[in-house]
């Protein structure tokens, strides 16, 4: 069990219910605590995706999920198919992807065994001609 200590926010000594920036707060004193005294931690560091790129993701998902709906079915069928897709292989990979990351021509509806085979087997996917 814990100890008693001196609360910040009425100067009695209670449990302790939350620590913030060193100062002690008991729980009746925490739920009054007003939040705009909190500093939340600002973005300071790089974006992970580009506004442009953020913008071609949400196409993205929109197409995806249309040629998921219109290809329900595992397209490679290679070994441990799970028969139902679930992932969208793009054909073309490397720089080329980002050229026709919205063409639904270069998609393939797999499952995500499937999935993972074509990219653990990368010669064997090529010659099926599930990578260019």
């Amino acid at each position: 069990m814990s100890k008693k200590k001196i609360c910040a926010g009425c100067s009695k000594e209670q449990y302790i219910w939350k620590n913030h920036e060193g100062r002690k707060y008991c729980k009746s004193c925490w739920s009054t605590h007003d939040s705009k005294e909190i500093k939340k931690p600002t973005s300071t560091g790089i974006p992970r995706v580009s506004k442009k790129r953020a913008k071609e993701e949400v196409k993205y998902m929109k197409v995806r999920y249309e040629y998921l709906n219109d290809h329900k079915f595992c397209e490679a069928k290679l070994p441990g198919c799970t028969v139902s897709s679930t992932d969208i292989h793009h054909i073309r990979g490397g720089e080329e992807r980002s050229e026709t990351f919205l063409d639904s021509s270069t998609y393939m509806a797999v499952c995500r065994v499937c999935h993972n085979y074509i990219h653990e087997h990368p010669a064997e996917a090529r010659e099926l001609g599930y990578l260019k």
